[in-house]
């Protein structure tokens, strides 16, 4: 998995299934730009048992974001904002998140919450 991310993966996930003649397997899933494909396949192959890859191609649809940064006590932290009819959903960006809570040994749903109302905050000055 993180190698796939990073050689230009966007998301790897596993699932757990049961193939024919009742063998148990997983189910590698890699989303990732056209231009990636053989690079990602190509680490599949080295890094698993696999004979084959099935490949589909699907569309994408992104909500219109932008990407701010606020301070908190504990760092800098990032996080994405989308919109969508009207609304307005707001997203900490998970690694930063992560790192904060991982050097101040806080639960990663304590920063995540910190980094909203900071933003929140924000938007009241």
């Amino acid at each position: 998995m993180t190698e796939l991310l990073d050689k230009g993966a966007l998301d790897v996930y596993y699932q757990p299934v049961t193939m024919k003649k009742s063998r148990l397997g997983t189910l590698i899933t890699v989303i990732c730009p056209p231009d990636q494909i053989h690079n990602c396949a190509a680490i599949i192959f080295r890094q698993t048992s696999t004979l084959g890859i099935r490949i589909t191609e699907n569309q994408r649809l992104q909500l219109q974001r932008e990407i701010h940064q606020v301070m908190l006590p504990l760092g800098k932290a990032r996080v994405k904002v989308a919109y969508r009819c009207g609304r307005v959903t707001i997203q900490p960006e998970y690694d930063d998140c992560a790192a904060i809570a991982r050097h101040h040994q806080l639960p990663l749903n304590v920063v995540q919450d910190m980094v909203i109302a900071a933003y929140k905050a924000s938007l009241a000055n």
